[in-house]
């Protein structure tokens, strides 16, 4: 794999399906259908979906290709392939609130290496570099990268947390883990863009007591390991690993070094 040839083609690749998915979002209303288990996909995924396999699938014919909507048709026997989460936050796309992103990932030996997460409606762009530092590069987003920021994540304080939690799929027994904490902000995000908060620095601890498959995190994992940052399990706070029969993740907690885990 060579890491200069796949940072830049992740970047245009997550552009361009992040355009394809803004002429659906800002069109005529769409078409909202239920998937086997019961969750929402619109046209907007699936022409994110074919932009994406067709790129990655002619640069790299070799690496398994492992995506949201076409995860039923592969049987993976590889530790290493490409991961992809079209359009994440399909609840926030349809209620038009902003918060969805393309999401592209290649796991190495059952690690987030590589990653790019793009926020088309919010103008966010995030992505590892081939050294496997991330930055967050600011628009207007053109063929060639325009200005990078260095991501580092924050030094905590653990008097004074800064917690981000989904604007989704909140429940009770995610309220409760963040008691135990002494929080002093908390805010809400959908998709990947949680990972995201924690590598700027703008939020120290993520919870996720909750369902996620593993393409709905694998950029963002690469996104904050390459700012400094952990995800683990919550159950025995060892790193999250990827390759996993079924592509279910357990629950996890993402946050910056420093924050004393509960």
């Amino acid at each position: 794999m060579d890491f200069t040839q796949a940072v830049p083609l992740f970047r245009r690749l997550a552009l361009d399906a992040g355009a394809r998915i803004l002429e659906v979002y800002h069109g005529p209303d769409f078409e909202v259908r239920a998937k086997g288990d019961a969750s929402p996909v619109t046209e907007a995924d699936e022409a994110a979906d074919a932009v994406i396999s067709a790129g990655l699938r002619a640069a790299f014919p070799d690496v398994p290709l492992i995506t949201e909507e076409q995860a039923a048709s592969h049987a993976l026997t590889a530790t290493t392939f490409f991961i992809v989460d079209p359009l994440d936050g399909t609840k926030e796309f349809v209620q038009r609130r902003g918060d969805f992103t393309v999401n592209i990932a290649y796991v190495r030996d059952g690690i987030p290496t590589l990653g790019v997460v793009y926020a088309p409606a919010k103008g966010r762009l995030f992505y590892t570099l081939p050294d496997g530092t991330s930055v967050e590069e600011t628009g207007p987003f053109g063929p060639e990268p325009g200005p990078q920021t260095p991501l580092r994540v924050s030094t905590p304080d653990n008097a004074a947390l800064m917690v981000v939690a989904s604007k989704s799929h909140r429940d009770q027994a995610t309220d409760d883990y963040i008691a135990r904490y002494a929080v002093k902000d908390m805010t809400s995000a959908g998709s990947s863009l949680k990972f995201c908060l924690v590598a700027t620095g703008e939020a120290d601890l993520y919870p996720r007591l909750g369902r996620t498959m593993e393409w709905d995190t694998a950029a963002g994992d690469a996104v904050l390991r390459g700012a400094g940052g952990h995800v683990v399990r919550f159950d025995d706070h060892t790193p999250l690993g990827y390759g996993k029969p079924g592509w279910d993740n357990p629950f996890f907690i993402a946050y910056a070094p420093g924050v004393v885990l509960k």
